[in-house]
């Protein structure tokens, strides 16, 4: 599997992940096309070299106009919603998003819905999560891990006043995330930063088993005296992945049975656990005492969202308890592809195994959106995508 390490030895940021995607050698051009469907003009984003206690980094800037409104979720929603971008980008997107809300909603004392995102809901900001997405398709990424992550000491002004560091809604989100400081001041890990990380990744701590093929720096804004304030970006193929043709990650299970409970409460709760990060959810139908007919809920997920996932289950449901089971899943190495159709551009997913292709999927949402666009069954979308992608394998 194609694997990104985050090394962040002095944190993290949106900004600087995106330095160190363009650092990996990224297409600026095509990068930039893919972020205009979000209305952002090429001239608000810039990029440069630049030296940061001796290593040489790439810079990007983020300056878009002022905004004085807040924005919620779902209008955050909206706006990568309605974009031209890939279904993989766009889910990817607003699961961050999603679990920034729900970091602000823990640490305010209020529903997602009703949170204002303040700082992160400038248009700044969703260009650099979306863009650290769309970075990370464009690279081929299926796997994710990160080093120990150092937040920096001290205090930092924001809003509603002096924080310690982490800030609160930073330390939410990097719950059962290692986490260090040490006497460098300042606030090394943004929330635009740690939710992209505690996101996407699925392992903390050493680089992991793997051939490294690339590597990137990206520069963030302070300079310090012999500290490179950078984040180091690095990409390859897992050793397991070259010798076994998948890899094994550790994932956790959570289960409960339910026989006291709508139908509708319990599908509501499985679309929660997908926007709050599950990786995959389903019901099992089962009789429970009395010869009652009830269902097993079952949640897959990552380590990194265990603790939101459980609080949703004892808030969205009728549930008292939850089983826990620390599973290992082995997969096979995934990848990603634009196939050009007479319906447009669709992302077609594939399987690896041993180098060789043993598994076709095209996107459904792009096929999906293609065949309503242009009138034709979803079947001859579906078709004309796996062709285009047989012809270019």
């Amino acid at each position: 599997m194609r694997t990104l390490y985050f090394d962040c030895f002095a944190g993290a940021s949106g900004d600087m992940i995106l330095g160190a995607l363009i650092d990996l050698g990224l297409d600026q051009d095509d990068f930039l096309r893919q972020l205009r469907s979000l209305n952002v003009p090429d001239d608000c984003i810039s990029f440069d070299r630049v030296d940061r206690s001796g290593i040489s980094a790439a810079k990007v800037n983020v300056i878009v106009p002022e905004e004085t409104k807040h924005r919620h979720l779902h209008h955050i929603e909206e706006i990568i919603n309605s974009s031209d971008l890939s279904g993989t980008v766009k889910s990817r997107a607003i699961k961050i998003f999603t679990n920034l809300a729900a970091a602000e909603a823990k640490v305010h004392g209020i529903e997602v819905k009703n949170v204002h995102f303040h700082e992160v809901g400038a248009l700044d900001a969703i260009t650099d999560i979306v863009g650290a997405c769309v970075g990370f398709e464009m690279l081929g990424i299926e796997q994710f891990a990160c080093s120990k992550i150092h937040v920096g000491s001290g205090f930092v002004e924001m809003e509603h006043g002096r924080f310690p560091v982490p800030p609160p809604a930073v330390a939410e989100l990097l719950r059962n995330v290692p986490i260090y400081t040490t006497d460098i001041e300042g606030e090394l890990i943004t929330p635009t930063g740690a939710a992209i990380i505690a996101t996407l990744c699925s392992s903390y701590g050493g680089i992991p088993e793997m051939k490294v093929e690339q590597m990137g720096y990206g520069a963030g804004t302070r300079q310090y005296d012999r500290f490179p304030n950078v984040i180091r970006l690095m990409v390859g193929q897992s050793e397991e992945v070259r010798k076994s043709g998948g890899s094994t990650e550790e994932l956790i299970l959570l289960e409960t049975n339910i026989d006291d409970q709508s139908p509708q409460v319990t599908g509501f709760a499985m679309e929660q656990a997908f926007e709050l990060g599950a990786l995959d959810c389903w019901l099992t139908p089962i009789h429970m005492k009395k010869s009652r007919p009830g269902v097993v809920f079952s949640v897959l997920c990552t380590p990194s969202v265990k603790e939101r996932l459980m609080e949703m289950l004892y808030t969205e449901t009728t549930t008292l308890g939850i089983r826990r089971t620390l599973i290992k899943r082995h997969s096979l190495e995934r990848r990603s592809e634009g196939v050009q159709t007479d319906y447009g551009t669709i992302c077609v997913k594939f399987a690896m195994m041993h180098d060789k292709i043993v598994n076709v999927m095209p996107e459904f949402e792009e096929v999906r959106k293609a065949a309503l666009e242009h009138g034709v069954s979803f079947e001859t979308v579906n078709a004309a995508a796996r062709s285009a992608f047989g012809k270019a394998a």
